[in-house]
């Protein structure tokens, strides 16, 4: 992947990552700082990697994607809205009783969201699901589906795992956003779920651990995917909890609080300072 490229989506990221931050600014609630974490991922997959068409939504050959991590959403609008699926603004209307954009992706709703999701462990269980079609329909489409390390606690992630591993859906890529922080702190003190590549193994995963905010890495991780055949591929992203905001990075208490005022515009302004020493760059 070519320096320019890599800029570009560095760029996408940070602005998804605006996009995040406005609507739960506006909405007065959501959940910011795992948001942030996976925008580097998500901005690959929508602007680079998915066959997808926001013309075409429903296409019957588009990739899937399932934001497991459904608390997330803030992450997942802010990626539609960027790729051309609604209007950047409506954003602010997150989670007012009026939007279509509520607290967790709703597929009869928004455009572009493939699969309803928000009780943890159930959005790879459907995305299992649609790997399987996919292959019983002699399908080329791919599914792509995000969780949580702290979601990796729920006793339904490893049901799922298991059925892929056992249906051999080599067209389903799982990633873990592995920032290390739930809710209620470390993960490894709340419930310790680790080490969830070597489990993702014994299950019958190829895994692949990478860097989730180096582009190159997580594009050769979706490529290797690719390769492999007979078996599904889970990617163990290292990632930072509230990526790119000083403040949020690392804080645990960043995972449902939203910005004030003042906070939200220091947030923007320290994304803005980033994309703008990236636009200058060579």
């Amino acid at each position: 992947m070519d320096k320019a490229k890599i800029k570009q989506l560095s760029i996408t990221a940070n602005n998804i990552r605006k996009n995040a931050l406005t609507a739960v600014h506006y909405a007065a609630s959501g959940h910011p700082g795992g948001s942030l974490s996976i925008a580097d991922l998500m901005s690959l997959l929508y602007f680079e990697v998915m066959n997808i068409d926001p013309k075409n939504p429903k296409n019957p050959d588009r990739d899937r994607f399932v934001l497991s991590k459904g608390h997330c959403a803030p992450a997942l609008y802010g990626t539609l809205a960027e790729r051309g699926y609604f209007p950047v603004d409506y954003v602010k209307t997150f989670r007012s009783a009026s939007s279509f954009l509520q607290g967790h992706p709703d597929m009869k709703g928004v455009p572009g969201v493939d699969m309803s999701s928000g009780s943890l462990g159930q959005g790879i269980s459907a995305a299992c699901g649609m790997a399987l079609a996919g292959k019983l329909d002699n399908k080329n489409y791919r599914v792509y589906t995000v969780l949580g390390d702290g979601e990796c606690e729920e006793g339904q992630v490893w049901e799922a795992a298991m059925f892929a591993a056992h249906y051999k859906l080599d067209n389903l890529t799982a990633f873990v956003d592995f920032n290390g922080l739930q809710i209620d702190g470390d993960i490894t003190k709340v419930m310790n779920p680790t080490p969830i590549d070597k489990k993702f193994e014994a299950f019958g995963w190829n895994v692949i651990v990478c860097d989730a905010h180096n582009f190159e890495e997580l594009y050769n991780a979706i490529n290797e995917a690719k390769t492999v055949k007979g078996k599904p591929t889970m990617v163990l992203m290292k990632s930072v909890k509230g990526k790119n905001v000083s403040f949020m990075e690392n804080q645990a208490s960043w995972h449902g609080t939203a910005p004030n005022a003042e906070q939200y515009a220091q947030a923007i302004a320290e994304l803005d300072k980033i994309n703008a020493e990236l636009e200058g760059s060579c």
